[in-house]
């Protein structure tokens, strides 16, 4: 088991299933665009107390490991696709 995959979890039952941080109904969306809107971890935890430091790095390895996943293919500009 992955250390992420201690702190994250999906479940349908919780904000219809997408990936949150286990005990909260936060989102491991919300948390990553909180720090790309600039949001320190530290303010994070101060403004979520049921959030912790290891919760949010779990959300940005969860997110790290969904983009090592996925597959990118370059699309010619002008080719239809079928």
């Amino acid at each position: 088991m992955e250390d992420w995959e201690e702190r994250i979890e999906l479940n349908p039952k919780i904000l219809v299933g997408k990936p949150v941080v286990k005990g909260t109904r936060l989102s491991v969306e919300f948390v990553l665009d909180r720090l790309a809107d600039g949001w320190k971890t530290e303010e994070l935890v101060d403004k979520y107390p049921n959030l912790t430091t290891e919760d949010v790095l779990a959300c940005l390895r969860y997110a790290s490991k969904c983009l090592a996943l996925e597959m990118a293919y370059p699309i010619k500009a002008g080719v239809a696709t079928p």
